[in-house]
């Protein structure tokens, strides 16, 4: 209370700053019920070893990461371009808030080889460990996890199969601390875009055992790393990847300039940048021919999108969390915003759809591998961080527009994720390729009818609309391939959002089974109904208006189950 005056028109604590505490400073461990029944059902006896981590973990993203966050974006990075005698230094200095949040990160990092090692001899497994850590940080700060986690997997999994000895001992010491450790950069993007990689204009040309890249990159998220991925031109015509560091083999400066830093509407906490390579050495990474090195980068890509589905999550929840903080606090017409019922409405809705995309984002990163799985999830998953991030700023009215409250900088930093790793609709494009040419619907079908079958016992309407759907969408599939062509890529964003659908109400069962066979508890199936309900009944014409809402007839139990403070 001693922090501000009180003034004299001001004698209630109505507006008193200290109860509208919002996320920060909370334990994000302990107050996500969702985030438990995960870990617990996915660490299975690991849990018990890694609940004292995640813990601590929980208290390091809702303080020091958080409040880092707020800092960085207020002070984002510059550049230094030249030094005093005017030379190109293209030096990018990261203010110090990020560097403490960094460092904390580092320190408490779960997808580090040593913990992974650690994790794995107690009987957790790394993966889903590594999934609640990004979970956690993305929650905080997306352009931070995007700064730490930009192609890392890429740069060494590539360097390991195609760069000469000398250049592989180098990028493994780089990456010692893991491939989460903010080391590495993808420069893919040029003035002509990001996805065309016929009207790719950066160039290579042999140099002994090394290559000479020229070109310009219209985006390079972590400028400042020490290892880039980069696209470029093969004399024959081919455009393959290559490995760039910031030095060359004899220890000089590399061809390398950054002619600035992007002035972005959000993610400020990583450094976006227009880099031009002159004549930079490079290494090939690719076997004979281009094939093989751009196949396995665009297998890795499909991790990446996973990642970026992960920030759309992140950034939903965190738009929840804010949410119910404020509407808890806030009081409009006599009684608390969240005792209002179209306020209970649009709250439970928002926490049925951060479920869905939370079983979508950890069925792709620790479930059985779908090569279709991961453009559906972040078709979903980046879009709903947009819309949960707006929703949150209605629910603070003219406050969630004012950048001293938290939300307004989730709604600029999600708005980039629908862009990371390819737009709605090269998605789409990416659904019908796995489909026309790997068949990867089938693979995908059964794994949602396996979804499905375990869980009648825990709600026979639901488990049926999903099931009847799920042949549905079989039918749809079948009649989609018939459509000629033009047609039918006009018709892929609506089948690549039904499959999103089902994919998730399919899952949300899933867990609801696991839920009632190992707690007795039937909150899931509550969910897994409130979703199929939304999204795949059919209401007929009065929709559903004539039938008494389910989701606030049993809000306190959403709630319940969804923080706890």
């Amino acid at each position: 209370m001693g922090r501000y005056l009180i003034e004299s028109f001001d004698s209630s604590d109505r507006y008193a700053t200290e109860r509208y505490q919002g996320a920060t400073g909370r334990n994000w461990w302990s107050c996500d019920p969702t985030l438990q029944l995960l870990m617990r059902r996915h660490l299975g006896d690991g849990f018990a070893w890694a609940t004292p981590y995640l813990d601590k973990l929980g208290a390091l993203m809702g303080g020091t990461v958080a409040e880092c966050a707020e800092e960085t974006d207020r002070h984002p990075p510059r550049l230094e371009k030249y030094d005093k005698w005017g030379r190109d230094v293209s030096e990018v200095v990261m203010p110090p808030s990020f560097h403490t949040a960094r460092n904390a990160l580092m320190a408490n990092n779960f997808t580090a080889p040593a913990f992974a090692e650690e994790a794995r001899a107690n009987g957790a497994n790394p993966a889903v460990l590594a999934a609640a850590w990004t979970y956690l940080l993305d929650q905080a700060d997306i352009g931070m996890g995007c700064a730490l986690g930009t192609g890392g997997d890429m740069v060494v999994s590539l360097a390991e199969r195609h760069a000469p000895e000398d250049v592989r001992d180098r990028v493994r010491a780089i990456f010692a601390n893991g491939f989460y450790s903010g080391e590495a950069a993808q420069m893919f993007t040029e003035r002509t875009g990001g996805s065309d990689l016929a009207a790719l204009e950066a160039t290579a040309v042999p140099d002994g055992d090394s290559w000479l890249l020229s070109g310009l990159k219209w985006f390079a998220s972590n400028a400042n790393g020490s290892a880039f991925v980069v696209l470029a031109r093969l004399p024959e015509g081919d455009v393959a990847p290559f490995l760039v560091l910031w030095e060359r083999r004899d220890g000089s400066r590399n061809g390398v300039r950054i002619r600035r830093l992007k002035d972005k509407l959000g993610t400020r906490s990583v450094a976006s940048a227009e880099v031009e390579l002159a004549d930079a050495e490079a290494f090939l990474l690719a076997g004979a021919g281009s094939g093989s090195g751009l196949g396995t980068m665009m297998k890795l890509t499909n991790a990446s999108r996973l990642g970026v589905a992960m920030m759309g999550v992140g950034v939903a929840r965190r738009a929840l969390v804010e949410s119910l903080c404020y509407a808890r606090s806030r009081e409009a017409f006599g009684r608390p915003l969240i005792e209002q019922p179209l306020m209970r409405r649009k709250l439970a809705e928002l926490i049925v759809e951060v479920e869905a995309a939370q079983a979508l984002v950890f069925d792709g990163l620790v479930g059985p591998r779908l090569r279709i799985a991961p453009a559906l999830i972040k078709l979903r998953t980046a879009r709903l961080g947009v819309t949960a991030a707006s929703d949150a700023i209605e629910v603070h009215g003219g406050n969630g527009y004012i950048e001293q409250w938290p939300v307004a900088r989730l709604l600029r930093d999600a708005q980039v994720n629908p862009i990371w790793e390819g737009g709605d609709n090269i998605l789409c494009l990416d659904v019908r390729r796995a489909m026309l040419r790997e068949n990867a619907h089938e693979p995908f079908l059964d794994r949602l009818v396996s979804a499905v079958d375990p869980a009648s016992s825990v709600g026979p309407e639901t488990v049926s609309l999903v099931r009847g759907r799920v042949e549905d969408l079989r039918k749809a599939i079948t009649a989609w391939s018939s459509l000629d062509p033009v047609a039918a890529e006009a018709q892929l964003f609506a089948l690549a959002t039904y499959m999103a659908d089902v994919y998730a109400a399919a899952l949300l069962l899933e867990q609801a089974a696991w839920e009632a066979r190992e707690l007795g508890t039937d909150r899931k199936a509550l969910v897994a109904r409130l979703y199929a309900d939304a999204h795949l009944a059919d209401h007929g014409p009065l929709r559903g208006i004539d039938r008494p809402a389910e989701g606030l007839d049993r809000f306190d139990d959403l709630l319940a189950g969804a923080l706890t403070l």
